[in-house]
């Protein structure tokens, strides 16, 4: 499919088969995901991968009753840092200069400018801002998705705290941001018929 086809054809999907996404599939999609954007390139967020049952069962007390988080082939939670700051910066400057074979001092500048970008803002900006890096890469991994022809439903309707109780992210330095159950739609999911309802170009495009 091109990829008006695609996202033409991708919906949130109500409810998944028990069919697997191949793990050479879901591979390539998170691996995909990974190359998505984000400010200053920091993607302040990581991805996790849930296919265990028995942590699915868990964390559906916090899903308000969505039981397609545990129906679908895997759980995917995007989940953003929670300790954002110099060590931020510290972390993508290392990689920086390994893929770039620049030295700490050639960097120097930029190191200085990212520090004092988020130095400006309060622990509740910071946060605000590594859950908006997440959501970016969300968007592309929804188009990726559909690319591929693997289902999805992005959900933002669950228990932050509850999912990061169960997932321990406290002890990995995250707070969940999203989640999102890919796998196969299920031929009995009556959304799949439903017309996709987008206003027109016209109506949500201003040109200036």
């Amino acid at each position: 499919m091109n990829p008006v086809e695609a996202l033409n054809w991708r919906y949130a999907v109500k409810k998944f088969t028990n069919d697997k996404i191949p793990a050479s599939q879901l591979k390539e999609l998170l691996n995909m995901t990974r190359l998505s954007p984000s400010a200053y390139g920091l993607q302040p967020y990581a991805l996790i991968v849930v296919e265990s049952a028995d942590v699915r069962q868990q964390l559906l007390p916090y899903s308000y009753g969505q039981d397609k988080i545990a129906e679908s082939s895997h759980l995917i939670v995007f989940a953003a840092h929670s300790e954002l700051g110099d060590n931020t910066v510290d972390r993508y400057i290392d990689k920086y200069a390994q893929m770039t074979k620049q030295s700490a001092s050639e960097l120097s500048g930029f190191s200085a400018h990212m520090k004092s970008a988020l130095a400006r803002m309060t622990n509740e900006q910071r946060q605000q801002w590594a859950h908006q890096q997440a959501y970016i890469a969300l968007g592309n991994f929804l188009t990726c998705a559909a690319l591929m022809k693997i289902d999805c439903c992005p959900m933002s309707g669950f228990d932050q705290n509850g999912y990061d109780s169960v997932l321990r992210l406290a002890e990995k330095g995250l707070t969940s941001s999203v989640i999102c159950p890919i796998g196969r739609r299920h031929p009995d999911d009556q959304q799949a018929c439903r017309p996709k309802v987008r206003f027109d170009y016209d109506e949500l495009v201003l040109e200036i």
